[in-house]
């Protein structure tokens, strides 16, 4: 657990290109609750950023209001961040990835940040095809005042003091793929074995990457009637497909079991190489992969990269935004004076 503080001695940890150990990519000790999935998914985000070689200040990470969000203090410590207003963090991340795209953009959000007071940015978010990683996780209350059901919350789940949710829930996986993601992927807070390379493979995918993550909260939701605790997710959990994701120049060896594999090749660089329990479905096909969705039965908890399409223009490419950073633009481009602009206003009149 990241809330008891760790020694600082490191020198049997293994090192990156960098020169880096994993330790370099932590941030502050966790305040959750002890066993919380919210730490297991940062301990996913440091050992997927150092297996990646990726610098910790080549990194933004930006989120909302939540328990989910105050996560982005736990890892990447030497990154920049914001905490954002409750379910504005889309908005803010657009800002940042226009005037610099030079960064991995990382946006944690929860169900209760993401499907209720922030789906409309959520939503438009995922229209532009913004380049970062959204994660999502999702845990079907609101941990920070005390578990009311979130928009996630499973038709009949009980809450701790034994009500009843009757609401029809958001199933942000479904919602991102009819909305045009380009990258729609599911995990376990408790199956880092699967979470890592999918964070791997988000982090360098080009366009807006959605990873759900079932991660539950061990106060409000971990009891017997629902539907996101962790005995509920071990016993229905079902990993569509098994996943890798191997990049460029680095040689990674996995034991894989028999079945079919095909390989996506990512515009960054690198593959995702995808291990199927169910050949019949292909990742690259929309069609296909709402049908796994609708084939669920009862309370199955599907996982894995479950929609992917590396051909849709981000953002960026749609509006012609330059690759340099405004802040490496010369200030005299930037500010060309008082005539210029008076031309530029004088074209609307």
């Amino acid at each position: 657990m990241t809330s008891i503080k760790k020694p600082l001695v490191d020198k049997h940890l293994r090192k990156n290109r960098h020169g880096l150990t994993q330790r370099d990519y932590e941030g502050v000790a966790s305040t959750l609750c002890a066993g919380c999935g919210h730490d297991s998914i940062t301990a996913a985000f440091v050992r997927a950023f150092h297996e990646l070689d990726l610098e910790p200040h080549r990194a933004a990470k930006v989120s909302g209001i939540g328990c989910s969000s105050k996560t982005t203090a736990y890892f990447l410590g030497q990154s920049s961040g914001i905490n954002t207003v409750h379910g504005r963090m889309p908005s803010v991340a657009t800002g940042a990835a226009a005037v610099n795209p030079d960064l991995h953009y990382i946006g944690v959000s929860g169900d209760g940040d993401s499907l209720s007071i922030g789906l409309g940015q959520f939503a438009h978010a995922i229209r532009r095809n913004l380049n970062m990683l959204y994660v999502i996780e999702n845990n079907g209350v609101y941990g920070l005042t005390k578990g009311q059901f979130s928009a996630s919350a499973d038709v009949g789940t009980r809450a701790k003091y034994g009500e009843v949710n009757e609401q029809t829930p958001i199933d942000p996986v479904s919602l991102a793929i009819n909305l045009g993601a380009t990258f729609v992927a599911r995990g376990f807070s408790g199956d880092k074995e699967q979470l890592v390379p999918l964070i791997k493979a988000g982090l360098m995918h080009k366009g807006f990457a959605l990873i759900d993550v079932v991660s539950p909260c061990v106060t409000f939701n971990d009891h017997a009637g629902s539907t996101k605790s962790y005995a509920h997710t071990y016993k229905y959990y079902h990993p569509v497909i098994h996943a890798d994701f191997v990049p460029e120049e680095t040689e990674i060896t996995a034991a894989y079991k028999d079945g079919e594999a095909i390989t996506v090749p990512m515009h960054s660089g690198g593959q995702v190489m995808l291990r199927k329990t169910d050949r019949s479905h292909d990742p690259r096909d929309k069609d296909a992969a709402l049908s796994v969705l609708r084939w669920k039965e009862g309370a199955e908890v599907l996982t894995g990269l479950i929609y992917i399409d590396e051909n849709r223009p981000t953002m960026g490419d749609m509006n012609h935004l330059p690759e340099t950073p405004l802040n490496a633009v010369d200030h005299a481009k930037l500010c060309p004076g008082s005539d210029k602009l008076k031309a530029l206003m004088d074209g609307y009149a």
